[in-house]
């Protein structure tokens, strides 16, 4: 047989080979295929041993009585263990690999970090406990915002917002507010097709109507169309800095200029502030709103259902019309909460309020932890790194994966590949299932939208070379085998817990209760 190659796959095993199980139960060693634990349950069987009298049933519970039993599963408690130790076992992780999801930087999160949040004081803080007795936490909110401004350059901060999308309906709306403000009914926001698919969709709900600007054949903003669209019906622009493209928009001073210009307000998408962090300050290229994705740039856990976190930083223009609550340092260095008691007199024009309470404490905590734990010299040195991450992984690939804007310059955090260029038939979904037999989780695919079967490949600052090495070879050995037309690629993955499955009928019926035997 053949020698494997640089991603361990031997030529000549076919999907047949590659995909047959040890046993016919599917035991592949110590993966094991693991039934519902609905299946595994026996009637009668129960991990818990509890004796307590019968008890009579509540008068009050009516019709909501149950007639019957619950159909739980009936489990020992060893059963019951090692069914979900069997699971966290066919999960992927950070602490095993890469994630190399473009546009959601998805990086490892230091250690200390997690020890800091989980401290009794912050830990345990309650949102409806009086102020004199969390000033500790007042007091990191107030760092934090300081940090936050400082490295945008901007002039205040709105910390409540608790998503990135959270923050761009906040800074939408205080553009909305300004707008009233002066007396403007403008209607129209400006949005590139560069620009994250968020950023439509929340100006949308804010009421606006939404134009597209297109881009350049470079992938950046077309400045010339969008300065003929401006007029008096725009209400402002909502830009992606660095792009979906994993592009610097390098006309990002003149836009402002020339939305200013017409009267209108510009928002800048902040998740991919990772890759400018200590380099660029976003106020200084004239932009007014600007959410910060915590659970991104600074290192705080994404996914999993949240929370997250998404301050958004505004500009002078913006910042009397930012929400409730904020905190404020006192002449005596103390720091309060400026609430709905004491806005009239300090903070009349808010808009509102975006949440009931201040915001993700654990978020803050862990935010400011990386943030004091880098300092200057280190914030800067996350954005090298992440530059350099993806350009190592563009020019290393770019011979065997079709860049579709490789020729525009070096690109920021993130490297974009199409599937151009593949035999008939092969798709990106194939070098995507693909890198599942790699050992390897899929980087995002089919986004953005401006790329046909695009591939956003984003390494973050903390893979090392000999990492990326290991993601580069995988990558140049799948792009290979797609271009020779390897029909084994149609079926991977071949060595996962699941195959291929039916990915839109996993969407649009997914099975998601069980049935028992009717099922």
């Amino acid at each position: 047989m053949n020698a494997p190659n640089a991603s361990g796959w031997r030529p000549e095993m076919g999907s047949a080979e590659a995909s047959a199980p040890a046993t016919a139960s599917g035991d592949r060693a110590l993966m094991l295929e693991e039934p519902l634990i609905f299946e595994l349950g026996r009637p009668g069987t129960c991990g818990v041993d509890i004796d307590v009298p019968a008890l009579e049933p509540l008068p009050a519970l009516g019709k909501f009585l149950r007639k019957q039993a619950p159909a739980l599963p009936g489990l020992s408690e060893p059963e019951t263990v090692r069914h979900y130790t069997r699971l966290s076992r066919q999960n992927y992780a950070i602490d095993l690999g890469p994630f190399p999801l473009g546009s959601c930087t998805m990086k490892h999160n230091p250690r200390l970090n997690e020890k800091v949040a989980r401290l009794p004081g912050f830990a345990d803080v309650h949102p409806l406990a009086p102020q004199q007795t969390v000033e500790g936490a007042l007091e990191v909110i107030g760092q934090l915002s300081h940090w936050l401004i400082e490295l945008t350059g901007m002039h205040g901060v709105a910390m409540s917002p608790k998503a990135g999308a959270h923050g761009e309906l906040c800074g939408v709306l205080c553009i909305k507010a300004a707008l009233e403000a002066r007396g403007e009914d403008r209607k129209v926001m400006l949005v590139p097709e560069s620009a994250h698919g968020t950023n439509p969709a929340t100006a949308a709900f804010a009421g606006f109507s939404i134009e597209n600007i297109p881009a350049t054949p470079d992938g950046r903003v077309d400045l010339a169309a969008l300065e003929a669209r401006l007029g008096p019906d725009v209400a402002g622009v909502m830009i992606t800095n660095p792009n979906t493209c994993g592009l610097f928009e390098r006309d990002m001073k003149k836009i402002a200029d020339a939305v200013h210009a017409a009267g209108g307000y510009v928002y800048c998408d902040g998740a991919n502030f990772n890759a400018i962090v200590g380099k660029v300050r976003p106020g200084d290229l004239g932009i007014d709103a600007m959410h910060i994705n915590l659970h991104k740039t600074f290192s705080t856990p994404h996914g999993g259902g949240g929370p997250g976190s998404g301050p958004v930083v505004l500009s002078e223009a913006l910042s009397p019309f930012g929400p409730l609550p904020f905190v404020t340092r006192t002449a005596d260095g103390s720091v309060r909460l400026v609430e709905e008691e004491n806005a009239g007199e300090e903070h009349p024009q808010a808009f509102g309020r975006m949440a009931a309470f201040h915001g993700q404490m654990g978020m803050f905590t862990r935010a400011l932890t990386y943030i004091l734990s880098h300092g200057a010299d280190g914030l800067k040195q996350v954005a090298e790194d992440a530059v350099l991450n993806a350009n190592y992984v563009l020019r290393s690939l770019d011979s065997e994966l079709d860049a579709p804007f490789g020729h525009a310059g070096p690109c920021m955090h993130e490297a974009l590949f199409s599937d151009a260029g593949m035999a008939e038939g092969f798709s990106t979904l194939d070098i995507a299932k693909g890198l599942i037999d790699e050992g390897f989780h899929p980087m995002t695919v089919y986004f953005p939208l401006v790329v046909h079967g695009a591939m956003l490949v984003e390494p973050t600052e903390t893979e090392s070379k000999a990492g990326l090495d290991r993601f580069i070879n995988s990558l140049r050995s799948l792009a290979q085998r797609a271009k020779a037309g390897d029909e084994s690629l149609k079926s991977a993955p071949h060595f996962a817990p699941r195959r291929r499955l039916d990915e839109t009928q996993a969407a649009r019926k997914p099975v998601l209760a069980w049935k028992g035997d009717a099922a």
